[in-house]
């Protein structure tokens, strides 16, 4: 049972971590996929071509830069070029920095915002009037913990986050007679390549081993001390696209083992 079969989505950030995560789990389920995301031509062609023949569905790709609305706007334009429909779409693309505001650099900022924010508001723009001829649609934003709670040094990064939870409940009262619900799904850390890189940045810096970093400084506000793991994200995506989902509209959900609890 294949229960996505001829639908299709558009994940964006998508050809590695939680994004990539999400395609196949897309594509698990049935459906037609168009990638996007940056990386060497070749490694993304490898993943495209993977993910289409270990699970026999339509893998496509796009490299639309997310700091460009023209480019975003071709992305959808191009998925409905090649399969005629949008039905889900995953606003995934994000970039971090850290810095205090005073010592922020402007493009860095407006990067951040662009990326992480904008880029979502420019996938919707372009695929709800599809959604809304076709009667059916979901949209996921994945946003973050951060999203919902705070932390020093990430101005840009929480800011973007906290619009993408404000975008998602508008468009959902915006779409909710239409059949298209909008969700943000908001994870704790998640051991991404980005973290993996972290905590061996962190580990040398402190004077740590990987462990004691993971566990006091990654995790130390996730009281399970355990990242949340890419099948328990995507467990979630699936669940808000399918039709038990359909009355989840606006939600942001946390999902980062009780960090927005506390």
């Amino acid at each position: 049972m294949k229960p996505l079969k001829d639908q299709v989505a558009v994940v964006t950030g998508s050809t590695s971590g939680i994004g990539h995560a999400m395609a196949e789990a897309l594509a698990a389920q049935g459906c037609k996929v168009m990638l996007n995301g940056l990386g060497d031509p070749a490694a993304i062609e490898a993943t495209r071509a993977g993910t289409a023949a270990k699970y026999g569905v339509d893998v496509g790709y796009h490299g639309a830069d997310m700091t460009k609305p023209d480019e975003i706007a071709d992305l959808i334009a191009e998925t409905l070029k090649a399969w005629g429909r949008i039905d889900i779409l995953i606003n995934n693309a994000g970039i971090q920095f850290v810095s205090p505001i005073e010592d922020f650099p402007i493009a860095k900022w407006d990067q951040i915002i662009a990326i992480n924010l904008s880029s979502a508001f420019h996938g919707m723009r372009a695929a709800i009037p599809t959604m809304k001829a076709q009667g059916r649609g979901r949209i996921i934003n994945l946003a973050s913990a951060h999203a919902l709670v705070a932390s020093p040094f990430k101005a840009a990064y929480v800011a973007a986050k906290h619009g993408v939870a404000g975008l998602t409940k508008t468009a959902a009262l915006e779409l909710a007679t239409f059949g298209i619900t909008c969700n943000a799904i908001c994870p704790g850390y998640v051991k991404t390549p980005l973290v993996d890189g972290q905590i061996a940045d962190q580990a040398k810096a402190r004077n740590m081993t990987p462990e004691q970093v993971m566990k006091d400084v990654i995790l130390a506000a996730q009281p399970t001390k355990k990242f949340v793991e890419y099948d328990q994200l995507a467990g979630l995506m699936l669940y808000l696209v399918s039709d038990a989902g359909a009355s989840v509209n606006g939600a942001i959900l946390p999902i980062d083992g009780g960090w927005t609890a506390q």
